[in-house]
């Protein structure tokens, strides 16, 4: 037996509908942050401190990434 359901709401309805948390204020958060580094310019460090929060386990992912983009590259 074969039952197709098709459900027509919008993605906050349906955010809504399944309990899940109204993360908007933390995007526009976000993107004013990404905004604001664009403007002034990405320096190493604030490239570094973003790689850092993005990636697994922080510093140790970073560490990780930068040893696997060396090796592939021919560096060590």
């Amino acid at each position: 037996m074969k039952v197709n359901v098709e459900i027509d709401c919008t993605p906050e309805e349906a955010r809504r509908f399944m309990g899940l948390p109204d993360l908007s204020s933390v995007h526009d958060a976000y993107l004013e942050k990404m905004r604001k580094a664009i403007a002034e310019g990405l320096t190493p460090d604030l490239m570094s401190e973003m790689m850092k929060s993005w990636g697994p386990m922080s510093e140790a992912g970073l560490n990780m990434w930068a040893q696997m983009l060396g090796q592939a590259g021919g560096k060590k």
